[in-house]
């Protein structure tokens, strides 16, 4: 099987990627620059996991994005959440003010026309429980309801690969320390910088996860953003 993979470098696209990784011939990975504060981040960090799994990576520019508004494209203020706020309704709030209008369809439809283009079978996310209380395009019935869209939207539908669908954020991080995916590499936080803000609730969320794991982050190390070449030998 070969899979198109979107690799935001967060925590969960980084875990579905190992795992798409450990399972198909060969991937392709598309990271999506849309004027989102943490795009700097988010494309290096991608391009280093890219590097040290030596799998394709392609940047794809939507600067026309940046126009629909939303805390995480426009000057307005992240929203503040504390910890035993992120399952209540200031969490549906929080979600509302960083939505970025119909990017999981965008997102989607792009790497279709590439699975399709190049014959590959799947289209690897990160979706996962968590994040899908409160975003909807992070759903099971999004993914479901998309692969309808594929049948009739392609002569070869591929299909939507979510293989942390039923998981919170703690059973990504407990499957990601499993599989060995590079989590140190990843970039969770809502704002770019050396380090995470620690303070948004993406940050928060993750802080989180690996607190109930009981593992270290490795991404907190300023030592992380130094990738190693690690090529292929067999999936």
């Amino acid at each position: 099987m070969n899979s198109v993979i979107l690799l935001s470098s967060g925590l969960d696209s980084t875990v579905a990627f190992k795992h798409a990784y450990d399972r198909c011939s060969e991937i392709l990975a598309l990271t999506f620059d849309y004027g989102q504060r943490a795009a700097a981040n988010e494309i290096e960090r991608a391009s280093m996991i890219c590097r040290k799994f030596d799998v394709r990576n392609e940047v794809i520019e939507l600067p026309w994005v940046r126009n629909f508004g939303g805390a995480l494209t426009d000057a307005s203020a992240l929203p503040e959440l504390a910890e035993h706020e992120l399952d209540g309704a200031a969490s549906v709030d929080s979600a509302r003010r960083v939505w970025v209008p119909a990017r999981n369809l965008l997102f989607l439809s792009i790497a279709a026309g590439y699975a399709e283009n190049s014959g590959y079978e799947l289209i690897t996310v990160g979706f996962d429980s968590e994040e899908a209380a409160t975003f909807p395009d992070n759903s099971r019935e999004f993914a479901k309801r998309f692969n309808r869209v594929l049948e009739y939207g392609t002569l070869k539908p591929p299909a939507i690969d979510a293989p942390l669908i039923d998981l919170d954020k703690a059973g990504i991080v407990r499957l990601g320390v499993a599989i060995d995916a590079p989590l140190g590499l990843s970039w969770s936080c809502y704002e770019s910088g050396d380090l995470p803000c620690g303070v948004c609730e993406s940050c928060l969320r993750r802080a989180r996860a690996f607190a109930e794991v009981g593992v270290r982050d490795p991404g907190l190390d300023r030592s992380s953003r130094t990738g190693t070449q690690n090529t292929r030998e067999s999936v």
